[in-house]
Protein backbone atom coordinates (compact mmCIF):
# COMPACT_ATOMS: atom_id res chain seq x y z
CA UNK A 1 0.00 0.00 0.00
CA UNK A 2 2.75 2.61 0.47
CA UNK A 3 4.88 2.65 -2.44
CA UNK A 4 7.50 5.67 -2.79
CA UNK A 5 8.98 6.55 -6.31
CA UNK A 6 11.32 9.31 -7.52
CA UNK A 7 10.87 9.62 -11.20
CA UNK A 8 11.78 13.64 -11.52
CA UNK A 9 9.96 13.83 -14.92
CA UNK A 10 6.94 13.02 -13.22
CA UNK A 11 7.48 15.15 -10.23
CA UNK A 12 8.21 18.34 -12.20
CA UNK A 13 5.56 18.21 -14.04
CA UNK A 14 3.10 17.44 -10.97
CA UNK A 15 4.95 20.83 -8.90
CA UNK A 16 4.52 23.13 -12.27
CA UNK A 17 1.30 23.71 -10.87
CA UNK A 18 2.08 23.78 -7.49
CA UNK A 19 4.57 26.97 -8.38
CA UNK A 20 2.24 29.14 -9.46
CA UNK A 21 -0.32 28.97 -6.94
CA UNK A 22 2.10 29.26 -3.72
CA UNK A 23 3.18 32.63 -5.53
CA UNK A 24 -0.47 33.58 -6.37
CA UNK A 25 -1.21 32.94 -2.09
CA UNK A 26 2.23 34.91 -1.13
CA UNK A 27 0.95 38.06 -3.55
CA UNK A 28 -2.30 37.77 -1.40
CA UNK A 29 -0.40 38.04 1.73
CA UNK A 30 1.66 40.49 0.91
CA UNK A 31 -1.53 42.46 -0.18
CA UNK A 32 -0.76 42.31 -4.27
CA UNK A 33 -3.17 40.17 -4.99
CA UNK A 34 -6.60 41.73 -4.09
CA UNK A 35 -8.39 41.18 -7.83
CA UNK A 36 -10.62 43.26 -9.44
CA UNK A 37 -14.06 42.67 -9.65
CA UNK A 38 -14.77 40.72 -12.77
CA UNK A 39 -11.50 40.18 -13.30
CA UNK A 40 -9.23 36.73 -13.49
CA UNK A 41 -6.43 35.87 -11.54
CA UNK A 42 -3.12 37.33 -13.35
CA UNK A 43 -0.38 35.37 -13.94
CA UNK A 44 2.36 35.44 -10.60
CA UNK A 45 5.73 36.24 -11.64
CA UNK A 46 8.68 34.47 -11.61
CA UNK A 47 9.53 32.98 -7.98
CA UNK A 48 12.36 30.59 -7.08
CA UNK A 49 13.19 27.54 -8.97
CA UNK A 50 11.98 24.42 -7.00
CA UNK A 51 12.92 20.64 -7.20
CA UNK A 52 10.99 17.31 -6.68
CA UNK A 53 12.65 15.82 -3.32
CA UNK A 54 10.20 12.86 -2.97
CA UNK A 55 6.75 11.27 -3.89
CA UNK A 56 4.38 8.89 -2.86
CA UNK A 57 1.58 6.60 -4.98
CA UNK A 58 -0.39 5.03 -2.31
CA UNK A 59 -3.36 2.59 -3.40
CA UNK A 60 -6.12 3.76 -1.38
CA UNK A 61 -9.88 2.56 -1.35
CA UNK A 62 -12.26 4.91 -3.45
CA UNK A 63 -13.71 6.57 -0.72
CA UNK A 64 -12.41 7.87 3.12
CA UNK A 65 -10.40 10.41 4.44
CA UNK A 66 -7.57 12.90 3.95
CA UNK A 67 -5.98 14.07 6.87
CA UNK A 68 -2.42 16.53 7.17
CA UNK A 69 -1.34 18.02 9.54
CA UNK A 70 1.60 20.57 7.90
CA UNK A 71 3.46 23.51 8.89
CA UNK A 72 4.46 24.37 5.18
CA UNK A 73 2.62 24.62 2.14
CA UNK A 74 -0.10 22.27 0.56
CA UNK A 75 -2.29 21.78 -2.92
CA UNK A 76 -4.98 19.32 -3.28
CA UNK A 77 -6.06 18.63 -6.44
CA UNK A 78 -8.34 15.92 -7.85
CA UNK A 79 -6.90 12.90 -9.24
CA UNK A 80 -6.86 12.84 -13.55
CA UNK A 81 -10.31 10.33 -13.57
CA UNK A 82 -8.93 9.46 -17.07
CA UNK A 83 -5.38 8.33 -15.82
CA UNK A 84 -6.98 6.56 -12.92
CA UNK A 85 -10.60 5.59 -13.83
CA UNK A 86 -11.10 3.42 -11.06
CA UNK A 87 -10.11 6.74 -7.80
CA UNK A 88 -7.91 4.24 -6.21
CA UNK A 89 -4.74 6.36 -5.82
CA UNK A 90 -3.32 9.10 -3.64
CA UNK A 91 -0.35 11.04 -5.53
CA UNK A 92 1.62 12.79 -3.34
CA UNK A 93 4.55 14.99 -4.29
CA UNK A 94 7.24 16.93 -1.82
CA UNK A 95 8.96 19.71 -3.53
CA UNK A 96 11.84 22.62 -2.16
CA UNK A 97 14.19 25.75 -3.06
CA UNK A 98 17.10 24.72 -5.80
CA UNK A 99 19.95 24.23 -3.87
CA UNK A 100 18.34 23.71 -0.55
CA UNK A 101 18.56 20.46 1.82
CA UNK A 102 15.47 20.52 3.85
CA UNK A 103 15.31 17.01 6.02
CA UNK A 104 12.34 15.20 5.15
CA UNK A 105 12.72 13.20 8.43
CA UNK A 106 9.86 14.02 10.37
CA UNK A 107 7.26 13.77 7.36
CA UNK A 108 5.46 10.85 8.16
CA UNK A 109 2.95 9.95 4.94
CA UNK A 110 0.73 6.23 5.27
CA UNK A 111 -2.61 4.71 4.48
CA UNK A 112 -4.59 3.34 7.04
CA UNK A 113 -6.56 0.21 5.11
CA UNK A 114 -8.72 0.10 8.62
CA UNK A 115 -9.52 3.54 8.99
CA UNK A 116 -9.33 4.07 5.32
CA UNK A 117 -7.27 7.34 5.97
CA UNK A 118 -4.59 8.71 4.30
CA UNK A 119 -2.08 10.85 6.59
CA UNK A 120 -0.23 13.17 5.78
CA UNK A 121 1.93 14.56 9.14
CA UNK A 122 5.03 16.76 10.19
CA UNK A 123 5.19 19.48 13.04
CA UNK A 124 9.19 19.88 12.18
CA UNK A 125 9.30 19.95 8.76
CA UNK A 126 10.85 22.74 6.61
CA UNK A 127 8.25 25.66 6.37
CA UNK A 128 9.92 26.14 2.93
CA UNK A 129 9.16 22.88 1.15
CA UNK A 130 5.75 22.60 -0.72
CA UNK A 131 3.73 19.33 -0.60
CA UNK A 132 1.28 18.54 -3.45
CA UNK A 133 -1.95 16.33 -3.01
CA UNK A 134 -3.53 14.55 -6.00
CA UNK A 135 -6.42 12.22 -4.80
CA UNK A 136 -9.87 11.11 -5.93
CA UNK A 137 -11.74 13.83 -4.89
CA UNK A 138 -14.59 14.34 -7.98
CA UNK A 139 -16.75 11.57 -6.39
CA UNK A 140 -18.44 13.07 -3.17
CA UNK A 141 -16.91 10.07 -0.96
CA UNK A 142 -14.35 11.82 0.39
CA UNK A 143 -13.84 13.74 3.81
CA UNK A 144 -11.24 16.30 4.02
CA UNK A 145 -9.66 17.54 7.45
CA UNK A 146 -6.53 19.72 6.39
CA UNK A 147 -4.81 21.47 8.90
CA UNK A 148 -2.02 24.18 8.90
CA UNK A 149 0.47 25.80 10.87
CA UNK A 150 2.77 28.95 10.97
CA UNK A 151 2.74 30.70 7.38
CA UNK A 152 1.80 27.33 5.47
CA UNK A 153 -0.79 28.09 3.20
CA UNK A 154 -3.47 26.01 1.56
CA UNK A 155 -4.99 25.42 -1.83
CA UNK A 156 -8.20 23.24 -2.49
CA UNK A 157 -9.59 23.01 -6.10
CA UNK A 158 -11.93 21.90 -8.32
CA UNK A 159 -13.05 18.86 -5.32
CA UNK A 160 -15.89 17.55 -4.75
CA UNK A 161 -16.26 15.38 -1.22
CA UNK A 162 -18.48 14.94 1.47
CA UNK A 163 -16.64 17.15 4.73
CA UNK A 164 -14.00 19.65 3.82
CA UNK A 165 -12.29 21.12 6.91
CA UNK A 166 -9.26 23.83 6.35
CA UNK A 167 -7.62 25.14 9.73
CA UNK A 168 -4.63 27.85 9.22
CA UNK A 169 -2.82 30.08 11.31
CA UNK A 170 -1.33 32.83 9.09
CA UNK A 171 -1.69 31.41 6.16
CA UNK A 172 -3.82 31.81 3.17
CA UNK A 173 -6.50 29.48 2.19
CA UNK A 174 -7.63 29.93 -1.66
CA UNK A 175 -10.77 27.47 -2.16
CA UNK A 176 -11.25 27.00 -5.98
CA UNK A 177 -14.49 25.55 -7.72
CA UNK A 178 -15.20 23.09 -4.70
CA UNK A 179 -18.91 21.38 -4.12
CA UNK A 180 -19.17 19.99 -0.92
CA UNK A 181 -21.83 19.10 1.87
CA UNK A 182 -20.07 20.95 4.53
CA UNK A 183 -17.22 23.72 4.35
CA UNK A 184 -15.44 24.39 7.40
CA UNK A 185 -12.94 27.16 7.32
CA UNK A 186 -10.72 28.41 10.08
CA UNK A 187 -7.79 30.89 10.31
CA UNK A 188 -6.08 32.41 13.09
CA UNK A 189 -4.65 35.60 11.10
CA UNK A 190 -4.63 34.32 7.15
CA UNK A 191 -6.67 35.53 4.23
CA UNK A 192 -9.58 33.25 3.50
CA UNK A 193 -9.90 33.38 -0.56
CA UNK A 194 -12.77 31.88 -2.49
CA UNK A 195 -12.68 31.54 -6.30
CA UNK A 196 -15.59 30.44 -9.00
CA UNK A 197 -18.78 29.19 -6.65
CA UNK A 198 -18.08 27.44 -3.89
CA UNK A 199 -20.95 24.89 -3.13
CA UNK A 200 -22.55 23.26 0.06
CA UNK A 201 -23.06 24.88 4.02
CA UNK A 202 -20.70 26.71 4.70
CA UNK A 203 -19.00 28.18 7.96
CA UNK A 204 -15.70 30.69 8.02
CA UNK A 205 -14.32 32.29 10.86
CA UNK A 206 -11.10 34.24 10.67
CA UNK A 207 -9.87 36.31 13.38
CA UNK A 208 -7.58 38.97 13.98
CA UNK A 209 -6.91 41.34 10.89
CA UNK A 210 -8.21 37.97 8.13
CA UNK A 211 -10.48 38.73 5.13
CA UNK A 212 -12.09 37.28 3.39
CA UNK A 213 -13.27 37.16 0.17
CA UNK A 214 -15.52 35.66 -2.20
CA UNK A 215 -16.50 34.91 -5.77
CA UNK A 216 -19.53 33.34 -5.12
CA UNK A 217 -21.37 30.84 -2.18
CA UNK A 218 -24.57 28.62 -3.05
CA UNK A 219 -25.85 26.43 -0.82
CA UNK A 220 -28.86 26.38 2.40
CA UNK A 221 -26.52 27.69 4.94
CA UNK A 222 -23.80 30.25 4.83
CA UNK A 223 -22.21 31.32 7.86
CA UNK A 224 -18.86 33.89 8.06
CA UNK A 225 -17.40 36.13 10.92
CA UNK A 226 -14.84 38.00 10.55
CA UNK A 227 -13.02 40.85 13.13
CA UNK A 228 -10.57 43.67 11.80
CA UNK A 229 -10.55 42.36 8.30
CA UNK A 230 -12.98 42.79 5.37
CA UNK A 231 -15.77 40.50 4.40
CA UNK A 232 -16.26 40.97 0.79
CA UNK A 233 -18.51 38.76 -1.57
CA UNK A 234 -19.44 39.04 -5.13
CA UNK A 235 -23.05 36.64 -5.00
CA UNK A 236 -24.54 34.75 -2.11
CA UNK A 237 -27.47 32.27 -3.70
CA UNK A 238 -28.48 30.89 0.11
CA UNK A 239 -31.38 29.79 2.18
CA UNK A 240 -30.00 31.49 4.90
CA UNK A 241 -27.43 33.51 5.38
CA UNK A 242 -25.93 34.81 8.83
CA UNK A 243 -22.33 37.63 7.95
CA UNK A 244 -20.80 39.50 11.05
CA UNK A 245 -17.79 41.61 11.41
CA UNK A 246 -16.88 43.08 14.82
CA UNK A 247 -14.87 46.02 13.05
CA UNK A 248 -14.32 45.17 9.65
CA UNK A 249 -16.86 46.49 6.45
CA UNK A 250 -19.00 44.21 5.35
CA UNK A 251 -19.10 44.75 1.46
CA UNK A 252 -21.55 42.70 -0.88
CA UNK A 253 -22.86 42.13 -4.24
CA UNK A 254 -26.02 40.62 -5.48
CA UNK A 255 -27.52 38.25 -2.53
CA UNK A 256 -30.78 36.22 -2.44
CA UNK A 257 -32.35 34.73 0.22
CA UNK A 258 -32.67 35.41 3.81
CA UNK A 259 -29.73 37.70 4.62
CA UNK A 260 -28.81 38.70 8.17
CA UNK A 261 -25.45 41.07 8.66
CA UNK A 262 -24.46 42.66 12.09
CA UNK A 263 -21.33 44.92 12.06
CA UNK A 264 -20.12 46.81 15.37
CA UNK A 265 -17.80 49.43 14.21
CA UNK A 266 -18.04 48.63 10.15
CA UNK A 267 -19.87 49.82 7.15
CA UNK A 268 -22.89 47.33 5.32
CA UNK A 269 -22.89 47.69 1.55
CA UNK A 270 -25.16 45.79 -0.86
CA UNK A 271 -25.24 46.16 -4.10
CA UNK A 272 -28.56 44.18 -4.71
CA UNK A 273 -30.48 42.15 -2.64
CA UNK A 274 -33.49 40.24 -3.72
CA UNK A 275 -35.12 38.57 -0.44
CA UNK A 276 -35.42 39.13 3.27
CA UNK A 277 -32.52 41.50 5.01
CA UNK A 278 -31.84 42.58 8.02
CA UNK A 279 -28.72 44.60 8.80
CA UNK A 280 -27.29 46.65 11.83
CA UNK A 281 -24.64 48.05 12.54
CA UNK A 282 -23.34 50.25 15.71
CA UNK A 283 -21.37 52.96 14.20
CA UNK A 284 -20.70 52.36 10.41
CA UNK A 285 -23.06 53.55 7.72
CA UNK A 286 -25.56 51.23 5.33
CA UNK A 287 -25.85 51.23 1.66
CA UNK A 288 -28.26 49.51 0.12
CA UNK A 289 -30.30 48.68 -3.22
CA UNK A 290 -33.30 46.68 -2.68
CA UNK A 291 -34.19 44.84 -5.96
CA UNK A 292 -36.81 42.46 -5.05
CA UNK A 293 -37.98 42.69 -1.73
CA UNK A 294 -39.36 40.15 1.55
CA UNK A 295 -38.57 42.00 4.58
CA UNK A 296 -36.10 44.67 4.63
CA UNK A 297 -34.99 45.65 8.76
CA UNK A 298 -32.01 48.01 9.01
CA UNK A 299 -30.31 50.09 11.75
CA UNK A 300 -27.63 51.98 12.03
CA UNK A 301 -27.34 53.47 16.31
CA UNK A 302 -25.03 56.06 15.21
CA UNK A 303 -24.36 56.30 11.56
CA UNK A 304 -26.38 57.26 8.54
CA UNK A 305 -28.65 54.72 5.76
CA UNK A 306 -29.19 54.77 2.74
CA UNK A 307 -31.87 52.92 0.37
CA UNK A 308 -31.87 52.86 -2.97
CA UNK A 309 -35.33 50.86 -4.55
CA UNK A 310 -36.65 49.88 -7.94
CA UNK A 311 -38.84 52.15 -8.97
CA UNK A 312 -41.88 49.82 -9.89
CA UNK A 313 -41.30 47.90 -5.69
CA UNK A 314 -44.41 47.56 -3.80
CA UNK A 315 -43.47 47.87 0.13
CA UNK A 316 -45.06 49.37 3.32
CA UNK A 317 -42.27 52.19 4.69
CA UNK A 318 -41.32 52.71 8.11
CA UNK A 319 -38.49 54.57 8.22
CA UNK A 320 -37.00 56.41 11.15
CA UNK A 321 -34.18 59.14 12.12
CA UNK A 322 -32.41 62.20 13.09
CA UNK A 323 -33.38 63.17 9.80
CA UNK A 324 -35.33 61.38 6.87
CA UNK A 325 -35.31 62.53 3.26
CA UNK A 326 -37.75 60.89 0.66
CA UNK A 327 -36.59 61.39 -2.62
CA UNK A 328 -39.63 63.44 -4.54
CA UNK A 329 -39.44 60.96 -7.64
CA UNK A 330 -40.32 57.90 -5.05
CA UNK A 331 -44.04 57.81 -4.83
CA UNK A 332 -45.39 57.15 -1.90
CA UNK A 333 -49.07 57.10 -0.76
CA UNK A 334 -50.86 57.51 2.44
CA UNK A 335 -47.61 59.05 3.79
CA UNK A 336 -47.45 60.27 7.14
CA UNK A 337 -44.81 62.27 9.01
CA UNK A 338 -44.11 62.23 13.43
CA UNK A 339 -42.11 64.01 15.51
CA UNK A 340 -40.64 63.39 19.04
CA UNK A 341 -38.20 64.56 20.21
CA UNK A 342 -35.39 65.21 17.75
CA UNK A 343 -36.34 62.19 15.96
CA UNK A 344 -38.46 61.84 12.91
CA UNK A 345 -41.10 59.20 11.60
CA UNK A 346 -41.72 58.67 8.23
CA UNK A 347 -45.04 55.85 7.15
CA UNK A 348 -46.28 54.99 3.84
CA UNK A 349 -47.13 52.66 0.72
CA UNK A 350 -44.67 53.18 -1.88
CA UNK A 351 -46.80 52.35 -5.21
CA UNK A 352 -50.25 51.72 -3.72
CA UNK A 353 -48.77 48.46 -2.09
CA UNK A 354 -52.50 47.22 -0.48
CA UNK A 355 -50.55 44.40 2.19
CA UNK A 356 -47.64 44.72 4.96
CA UNK A 357 -46.50 41.50 4.36
CA UNK A 358 -43.31 43.07 2.78
CA UNK A 359 -41.71 46.23 3.81
CA UNK A 360 -38.86 48.20 4.39
CA UNK A 361 -38.49 49.16 8.07
CA UNK A 362 -35.00 51.62 9.21
CA UNK A 363 -33.59 53.40 11.98
CA UNK A 364 -31.07 55.67 12.53
CA UNK A 365 -31.24 57.34 15.50
CA UNK A 366 -28.50 59.52 15.42
CA UNK A 367 -28.16 59.98 11.94
CA UNK A 368 -30.10 60.39 7.84
CA UNK A 369 -32.36 57.98 6.52
CA UNK A 370 -32.02 58.83 2.75
CA UNK A 371 -34.67 56.68 0.23
CA UNK A 372 -34.66 57.32 -3.44
CA UNK A 373 -35.31 55.64 -6.65
CA UNK A 374 -32.91 53.41 -8.97
CA UNK A 375 -33.22 51.27 -11.87
CA UNK A 376 -31.20 48.36 -12.32
CA UNK A 377 -29.51 49.63 -14.95
CA UNK A 378 -28.11 52.34 -12.92
CA UNK A 379 -27.45 49.93 -9.75
CA UNK A 380 -25.14 47.73 -12.48
CA UNK A 381 -23.62 51.05 -13.74
CA UNK A 382 -22.68 51.94 -9.84
CA UNK A 383 -21.20 48.22 -9.30
CA UNK A 384 -18.95 48.31 -12.36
Amino acid sequence: MFAPSCGRTLCYLRLSGFRGWAREAARYRSGGGERQQGSEPQVPPPGPVRRPLKEWSLQVSPFGQLRTRLPCHLALRPLDPLTYPDGDRVLIAVSGAEGGTPDLAGLQVKYDEALKEVSILSDAIDPQVSVEVNAPLKFGKWNLNIKSSGSGCVKVQNIECDNCKIETDQGTSILQTIKSQKVHVQTKGGKVICLGTVHGNIDIHASDKSTVTVDKLQGSSVNISTEDGLLKAKYLYTESSFLSSAAGDISLGSVHGNITLESKMGNITIDSSSGCLKASTHQGAIDVYVSQLGKVELKSHKGSILIKVASSLQAYLQLSGKEVDVNSEVHVQKMTEAHKDDHVTITGLMNQASKREKWIKADAPKGTISFRSQNWFQSLKLQD
